[in-house]
């Protein structure tokens, strides 16, 4: 009993097309995600506070320093100029709100300035940063 084996000229080939799909997916998924983390560019050493609340919505954060120094969105600005930067900011996203993150060792002058300057910009709504005391 002769059996013929038919042979193919298909070989067998994997479709790359959905994973590709899914890397793609995940890649804008990761882009988008790191665009929404905010950061005020240095790590500051908040005061306690026993009224503390968890605020989620912070796009604009500013940042003051011991030494004086403010930073808004990684770089640092003078208070002459912060204003301008929070306009600026602010057209960028009209509905964010803008965080204070002070150093327990910062100077209080210097936080009611840069208060008085976000205010200056059309921002109402200001929050200060503090730890949960605990």
């Amino acid at each position: 009993m002769a059996r013929s084996r038919l042979r193919s000229t298909d070989e067998a080939a994997v479709d790359l097309t959905p994973m590709l799909d899914v890397v793609f997916i995940m890649l804008i998924f990761f882009i988008v995600t790191a665009s929404f983390v905010k950061e005020a560019g240095v790590d500051v050493n908040r005061p306690n506070a026993e009224t503390a609340e968890q605020q989620n919505r912070g796009n604009i954060m500013i940042a003051i320093r011991p030494n004086g120094e403010i930073w808004v969105d990684r770089r640092p600005v003078d208070v002459r100029a912060l204003r301008a930067n929070v306009e600026r900011l602010r057209a960028e996203n009209p509905e964010g709100t803008v965080v204070i993150l002070a150093d327990k060792e910062s100077q209080t002058g210097l936080l009611v300035e840069v208060m008085d300057q976000v205010r200056l910009a059309g921002v109402s709504n200001v929050a200060i940063a503090a730890d949960e005391a605990g």
